[in-house]
Order: structure tokens, then C-alpha cells, then sequence
């Protein structure tokens, strides 16, 4: 039919669903005009009745997601794809193992007139090859990515015209880039054979095989780099293991290698600068190991600027004020200065330079009516055009004046003042798992022990946007007032405690209870988090490259509420010793932006980026990248014989050596002549993603008015 073995419908629910409501369609289009006034003809009853019940089939059937299958049969001659590695790990292969002379057998007269194939070369990427000659493969691309091999129609051209009926690998099984690939091949039912190259033996050999650290380093502080140094043959040696950084020793150490195999070797590090370091773990080579490249093991830490920086500003000397510092003065990534005001002045110097230093803002009891309005502006800014992430102790003692004109910042909305309190306790719902970031470490049975604080009725409501942490309860009656509030929105963060004497919570009778303790330390490191969701960040798909690796950019660039912007400007300028190049980022749509370049000489690089939207500057970022330092074909060179037969076996294929070439020329021969030549094709239609379908709707009811308007029914 039209050229089709085989044309079907599916939807995405039950037919019969489909069809009761095609028939409501029905009976509701003819009671339509089952009496017109003016009367009409039968004729054009029966004309509206049809437009108006095609219109609504049509609306009724994009719902129901509706796929014309399209399948028909086609006569192909079965093609075998051969795939050569084509990585650097190949050229390292003693002369003897290297996979030459079965390339030459490959493209020998005998083997192309047996079967169809076709050739192609596979490392870092899919190369089809025109010709094929031993002399032509270079082995030199910088990784090895089996799964791109299993993803046909990424590299065939005119997939739908082929027959693919066998895959032949010749390899050494080591991959170092993508995913293992066995699903997928499993997945594609074809049978995979492969030609296992090089030597699968263990030689002596001293490696560093994975180094840990923290992710959040900070200027001026120790952390612990722990290094995992492994080796084979080399038991009861003593080694020399150094940590280096920027190309300068920092430390080492002498360590007698493990009988085990494994050694872990610890290091403190104590950053001096701030921004991407890198580091490097170095074990000094053995004159007998077999490879050196693996010795050296290079990674980027990421150094911040000092402590987070957090101010403390009370309306007056309180024992809130004393017992919050306190609390987050006990920990330890926290640096933590004050200022207390008096009258219309603070106690402490400085005002101006603590202000513009904190991160975090922490105001208790403050805006006051004693505040100077020169002192609040200045704070005002901070929160409202900075968006530096504040906690706020908000009761009476707060200047309603001052405080609404940070209004759109806070997680409430300030309703009336009163000089009344009423004694509360917390009210919180455990159930609600959404609560718990504050609340984390707290158990129900602990907020049930603390005593009441100072509450005000009435002084707030929260914000749609804001979750409430807990409402308050009195004599065990349960009131939808709030106490603590929590509000992120954008690049806005906000945590609110209403009422005052807090501190009463730290003098619980129960030795293991530290509500507040958790609750102000929770609360300071959630609005410490810098967050991803910047407006602009940009880095390059890995940090270390090969010489001869493209260098890849990725970056995302939001407006101030994070929709994602598709129209910006994205410079990149890379820096090296010896060279300097810059790069314009191609748009890819939903904020996201690519771009890619070579450099030349190998080294360490920086990146400094800015984003622009109608030429005006709206986020900058950069970052650091190596060219050379690691070779990934080079760290292992040990053939992965296990990979390449559970491969095989999986796809009801068959592992081969080099010499076995004849017996895998009569195996695929035999597998040739009872390949099929039919080949089924597929094609889809979904309606659901189709406009025509849409105006097709439009046009009938259309038709269906214009009729009904000449007719007078309008």
C-alpha cells in the first residue's frame, strides 16, 4: 500500500478511549445542529456536522500523541564494518604484536571479494577509510572511545541503505574515554568480533592510581591530599612520593611499597594563593619499570578567598547577639567579625571595610529606629543591589520604616507592630522533608524539650516563594504564625527568625542537645553556598589535554532570574607561555554556548571569559587547563584481553589473535552466505509535534464559521 509492506497507528492510551471520545465528538457535533435558527438545509447541516466533527478528531487525536508507522522491505547486500584502533596506546605495541600484517590482510583481493565491508579507523573519534594500507594508519589520537563504534547512524551516511551484518574490532581493548560500550552493543544485535593486539602479561610497574581532597579549599588552611601509589614487582622498594605544585616541591616523602600492592600516602597542603592550583603527585621512576608515563598523577584544586566572611550587626548589646557570634565562631571555615550599635554609633571601628568584606550579613534586632540612615543605606545596598545573603532576627525592636525598604529581599511581608509578645516554641512538621536543610542533626524529641521564646503576633506573613521552617505553638495550641522562614529566589538568599531570646535555647537541661547550635550553624552555611545557578559560568570539558586534543568550551549564560539567554556574546581569551589566542562561543540554544580551538605548544593555560548581552557586560568567569602533562593512551598500556572476549561472547561473536586470521576469514564467510539481503525500514510521523495537524484544526473551524455566518447562525 503507497509503496509500504506494512503502515500501522499507535497512540499513547487506550484505543477505546479514543474511540468513546470520537463518538461524544459525534453526537455533540450533530446536537449542534439539530435545531438552527434560521433553519437550514440537510445538506448543510450534514456539511457543518462533518467540519466541525473533523475539527474536534483532529484536536482529540494530538492528545493521544498518535505515530504512523511506516515499514517497508528492502533488498541490501550485508555489510561488515571493520574498525581499527587508531590510538597512540597501538603505536607503543612491540613490532611483532602490532597489528600490520593484519591490515594488509584486510585489504588483500581475497578478503574484498569474499564480503562487503567497509573500513574505518576509531579513537578519540569515527573515521571512515577510503583505502586501507598499513602505512596509512598513523596511531595517534589521544584516547579511545569504543561506544561511539555502536552508535552506527552518528557515522553512516545514508544509514537506511545499508545492511550492517557483522562488526569486526581490531584493538587492545584499553578504554579511556566514554562509556563501556557492551549494553549498547548487545543492544544493536549484531555480532562483534575482535583481534585482541599487544601484550595482556603484568610487567613491573609503579603507578599513581587516584588521589583525594577536599572540594572546598581555603586560603591560609591545611587539608589533606591523599594519594593511592600502587605497584607490581617492586614489593619492599622504598620510593620517594612528592607533592608539587605549579612545578615546585612542597613536600615528599620515602615510603616503602606495600607487599599488598598498594600504598596510601598522605600529604597536608596549605594553599597560599587563591583560584585553580595545580598539583601533581610524583613518584620517582625505577630504572626497571616498564612504564614511567603513570608515575606523575596532575589534578586542579580550587582555592578560595579566605574564610567566608560573615558580619554580625546588632541593634544593641543582647544576649541573642553574644550567644549567635558564638555559635558561629566554633566553626572553623567561618571568619566571623561584629558591630554593635549604640545609639546611633557601633562600639567597633571599621564599619565600612567589614561591611564590604562579609559574605554572609547577620542582623539581630537591627534596623533600629536609632540607626542612621547613612549606616542602613550603605547595608541596604549590600542586600538589595549586591544580593549578599543575609539572616535577619526580626521583633519589635526593628524600625518598620527602615526595614520595608529592603522589603523585597525578605522572606515575609511585614504586616502590623505592636509592642505585645506572647511566649511560643517551635512548631515544626517532620513530615515535610523539604524542611530539613535547616533542621538537619535536630530531632523531633529535641524542639519538644526547649523552652518558649519572646514571639510577636501579627508582625509578619510569609511570602508565596518562602518556606516556612516552623509555626509557632502556645500551651500546645498549634497557630500559623511564623517563627523561622527560609527564601532563595534567583540569586537571593534569606533566612528569618521572628521573635527575640533566642539564647534561651542554649540552656537546655540536657547535655546533648544543641538546637541552636545546629540550627544558626545550618543556617550560616546555607547562605554561605555559592551557588552554580550564576548567570554566567564557562569551563572546558576536561583539564587536562593531549598534544594533539581540540580544546572544547562550554558555557551557560542566565539574566537575573536564571531564564537562560540565547541571544549574548561570549569572548574566550586562552593565555599560555608562549602564545595567546581568543575564540568567539557559538550559541546551541536554552543558554548554552560552545566553542573549540587548537593550541600549539604544550604547557599550562589560563582562560578569562565575559559575557555580554546588547554590549553590556553581564558576567565574566576563568579558569586553568593542561596541554600534555597527561597522555591517557600512555598510563596503561596493558592489553584488556578481558574486555575484548566478554565483548565477543556477549554479542555471539568470537575473539581472535593475530595469527588466527584465516579462521576468523571462514567464520564471517560462513556467517555471510546465510546473511538475509531483506532489510526492514522504518519511518515515523508523529502528529503530536506536527503544525499541520494544528492548522488543519484551524482551517476547519474556520470553514465551519464562515458557512455558519452565511447562513445567519452567527
Amino acid at each position: 500500500m503507497f509503496g509500504y509492506d506494512k503502515i500501522s497507528l499507535n497512540i499513547s492510551e487506550s484505543w477505546l478511549i479514543l474511540i468513546l471520545l470520537l463518538i461524544l465528538s459525534l453526537i455533540f457535533s450533530i446536537y449542534s445542529y439539530r435545531f438552527t435558527l434560521p433553519p437550514i438545509s440537510n445538506l448543510k447541516k450534514i456539511i457543518l456536522i462533518s467540519f466541525r466533527f473533523l475539527a474536534l478528531t483532529f484536536l482529540i487525536s494530538i492528545f493521544f500523541e498518535p505515530v504512523l508507522l511506516l515499514q517497508k522491505k528492502i533488498n541490501l547486500q550485508p555489510t561488515h564494518l571493520i574498525f581499527i584502533d587508531n590510538s597512540k596506546s597501538i603505536s607503543a605495541i612491540k613490532d611483532s604484536e602490532k597489528p600490520d600484517k593484519i591490515i594488509n590482510r584486510f585489504s588483500s583481493a581475497e578478503f574484498q571479494e569474499a564480503l562487503n565491508s567497509r573500513f574505518f579507523t576509531f579513537g578519540s573519534s569515527i573515521n571512515e577509510l577510503k583505502s586501507l594500507n598499513s602505512e596509512a594508519m598513523k596511531f595517534d589520537e589521544s584516547s579511545t572511545n569504543f561506544s561511539k563504534i555502536f552508535r552506527l547512524q552518528d557515522f553512516l551516511e545514508n544509514y537506511q541503505s545499508i545492511n550492517p551484518y557483522s562488526i569486526t574490532i581490531v584493538s587492545d581493548g584499553i578504554i579511556n574515554d566514554g562509556n563501556n560500550p557492551i549494553y549498547q552493543a548487545e543492544k544493536l544485535g549484531l555480532p562483534v568480533f575482535t583481534f585482541a593486539v599487544g601484550d595482556s602479561s603484568r610487567k613491573k610497574d609503579i603507578s599513581v592510581k587516584n588521589v583525594i581532597h577536599n572540594e572546598n579549599i581555603y586560603l591560609g588552611v591545611s587539608t589533606t591530599i591523599s594519594s593511592s601509589i600502587q605497584n607490581v614487582g617492586f614489593e619492599n622498594i622504598n620510593v620517594k612520593v612528592s607533592l608539587i605544585e605549579d612545578g615546585k616541591l612542597l613536600d615528599n616523602q620515602t615510603i616503602t611499597l606495600n607487599s599488598s600492592g598498594l600504598n596510601v600516602v598522605n600529604f597536608n597542603y596549605v594553599p597560599k594563593e587563591i583560584g585553580e592550583r595545580k598539583l601533581q603527585i610524583k613518584v620517582d621512576a625505577l630504572s626497571d619499570e616498564s612504564n614511567v608515563n603513570n608515575n606523575v598523577y596532575p589534578f586542579f584544586v580550587k582555592v578560595t578567598e579566605d574564610k567566608t566572611k560573615i558580619l554580625v550587626i546588632s541593634g544593641s548589646p543582647s544576649a541573642d547577639f553574644t550567644f549567635i557570634k558564638r555559635i558561629i565562631e566554633t566553626e572553623e571555615t567561618f571568619r566571623v567579625s561584629s558591630l554593635t550599635q549604640v545609639e546611633s554609633n557601633f562600639l567597633e571601628n571599621d564599619f565600612k571595610t567589614k561591611l564590604d568584606s562579609a559574605n554572609v550579613l547577620f542582623l539581630i534586632g537591627f534596623p533600629n529606629q536609632f540607626t542612621s540612615t547613612e549606616i542602613f543605606n550603605e547595608i541596604k545596598n549590600k542586600i538589595v543591589n549586591k544580593k549578599t545573603p543575609f539572616f535577619l532576627m526580626m521583633n519589635n525592636d526593628v524600625s518598620l520604616n527602615k526595614i520595608k525598604q529592603i522589603e523585597s529581599e525578605l522572606p515575609f511581608r511585614i504586616e502590623n507592630q505592636s509592642e505585645n509578645y506572647i511566649k511560643a516554641q517551635p512548631d515544626i512538621y517532620f513530615s515535610d522533608t523539604e524542611r530539613l536543610d535547616l533542621i538537619n542533626n535536630i530531632s523531633e524529641n529535641d524542639w519538644n524539650k526547649i523552652p518558649p521564646i519572646l514571639y510577636p503576633p501579627n508582625l509578619v506573613s510569609p511570602k508565596p516563594e518562602s518556606r516556612v521552617i516552623s509555626n509557632i505553638k502556645t500551651d500546645n495550641n498549634r497557630l500559623k504564625f511564623p517563627m523561622i522562614i527560609q527564601r532563595s529566589l534567583a540569586s537571593s538568599r534569606s533566612v528569618a527568625f521572628i521573635g527575640k531570646e533566642f539564647w534561651r535555647w542554649k540552656l537546655q537541661t540536657s547535655d546533648n542537645i544543641n538546637v541552636l547550635d545546629n540550627l544558626i550553624l545550618n543556617s550560616a552555611k546555607w547562605l554561605s553556598i555559592k551557588e552554580d545557578d550564576r548567570q554566567f559560568r564557562i569551563k572546558t570539558l576536561k583539564k587536562f589535554y593531549s598534544a594533539s586534543e581540540e580544546i572544547e568550551f562550554v558555557a551557560e549564560l542566565y539574566n537575573e532570574l536564571l531564564n537562560p539567554i540565547n541571544d549574548g556574546e561570549i569572548k574566550v581569551n586562552v593565555k599560555g607561555k608562549e602564545e595567546s589566542k581568543d575564540l568567539l562561543l557559538n550559541p546551541l540554544g536554552n543558554g548554552l554556548y560552545e566553542g573549540k580551538l587548537f593550541v600549539n605548544k604544550a604547557g599550562d593555560y589560563s582562560f578569562s571569559a565575559t559575557a555580554k548581552v546588547n554590549n553590556k557586560t553581564t558576567g565574566s568567569s576563568s579558569g586553568r587547563f593542561n596541554v600534555g602533562d597527561v597522555d591517557l593512551e600512555m598510563i596503561d598500556l596493558r592489553m584488556n584481553y578481558e574486555f575484548l572476549a566478554d565483548l565477543s561472547k556477549r554479542t555471539n561473536g568470537e575473539i581472535f589473535s593475530l595469527s588466527e586470521f584465516d579462521k576468523y576469514l571462514n567464520r564471517i564467510s560462513d556467517l555471510n552466505k546465510r546473511a538475509s539481503t531483506m532489510k526492514i525500514s522504518e519511518s515515523q510521523i508523529k502528529f503530536q509535534s506536527n503544525e499541520i495537524i494544528l492548522i488543519i484544526v484551524i482551517i476547519l473551524f474556520s470553514i465551519e464559521w464562515l458557512i455558519r455566518k452565511q447562513s445567519s447562525l452567527v
